[in-house]
């Protein structure tokens, strides 16, 4: 029988000292080689991992792994289950958190913004092989007054078919109902947790009413079963996507929950919005620009990284 990844699983529990998170099974089965002997071509073969361990033990009543502690899951052969202590679980709980402040306080939000361009552009399973171009929204330029304060989005983002569709399609498109373009919004955190992420989320409801999508975008997500289920409703009761920014690989960064994508567009906010913020102002007038040209003007729309990894490691300090 070929090795799988759940006998990767089990060789690392072995002698593991402690519960693990399926990342970090990986991390080590690739340290000892056991990673090598997994034929595979995907992409994020950890995700995989992840996902048996979790059917596994779900499902498989002779499974020989136990999942431990929800901040986030974590995993141990169920033979060394007696090993797992309430006083071990509290002291790896208190270390994950202290190494998710660590990493938090690297970097400023707006330093994510050049690789959220990067992801827009790029990952083929966000934009579907389309030029997705973003821009930032500064907010320091707006004019916040009353009931303004959530309107402005920390970035936009729009698709037009000027590279894929024939000009005579586009013209046809402009003489009948005009859909061809898509419009995106993103609000940026540094991190989503129990503390911060219902305000995030609403936050977002506000600042993306306008937009064809809009999304939640953070590298750090809690891991807890209980929370992610509750960003999973948020999302389908209000239809706010949510993406994971990931910084250790940073073409592994995906949707985790769909926006819902909507047929129209709300104008009266983005009038209202071109009237708040001069750089949305002038994003609007852009892509009107672009569309009437069939040329997308690259130079007016944020940089597209080309070497996310090296501006991860410089400018953020994280080694990949």
């Amino acid at each position: 029988m070929a090795y799988s990844f759940l006998d990767v699983a089990f060789d690392v529990l072995k002698t593991a000292k402690q519960p693990l998170i399926y990342q970090e099974i990986w991390e080590s089965a690739k340290a000892t080689g056991l990673s090598a002997k997994i034929k595979t071509a995907g992409k994020t073969p950890w995700q995989t991992l992840g996902a048996r361990l979790y059917i596994d033990v779900r499902d498989n009543d002779d499974s020989k792994f136990i999942k431990v502690g929800k901040r986030p899951a974590r995993f141990f052969l169920k033979e060394r289950e007696a090993e797992v202590s309430a006083k071990l679980m509290a002291q790896i709980e208190k270390e994950d958190q202290k190494k998710a402040a660590a990493v938090t306080t690297k970097y400023k939000e707006r330093d994510l913004h050049p690789l959220l361009s990067y992801f827009a552009y790029s990952n083929p399973t966000f934009n579907r092989g389309r030029s997705i171009y973003t821009k930032t929204i500064l907010h320091e330029r707006s004019i916040k007054q009353g009931y303004n304060e959530w309107i402005h989005p920390d970035m936009v983002g729009f698709y037009l078919p000027i590279e894929d569709w024939r000009p005579e399609v586009i013209e046809f498109n402009r003489l009948s109902d005009s859909n061809s373009i898509r419009l995106y919004s993103f609000e940026m955190k540094k991190a989503l947790n129990k503390a911060n992420y219902r305000e995030s989320y609403f936050q977002a409801v506000s600042n993306s009413s306008w937009a064809h999508e809009g999304y939640l975008v953070a590298p750090e997500i809690l891991q807890d079963d209980d929370f992610l289920a509750e960003l999973e409703r948020l999302a389908a009761s209000f239809g706010i996507g949510i993406i994971h920014m990931d910084l250790t690989d940073i073409d592994a960064s995906r949707v985790i929950y769909p926006a819902r994508i909507k047929g129209t567009l709300d104008w009266e906010t983005i009038n209202k919005l071109c009237d708040q913020n001069p750089d949305f102002a002038k994003f609007v007038k852009d892509v009107k620009i672009d569309f009437e040209a069939k040329r997308i003007h690259r130079s007016d729309y944020d940089d597209i990284l080309k070497d996310p990894v090296q501006y991860i490691k410089e400018k953020m300090h994280i080694e990949n």
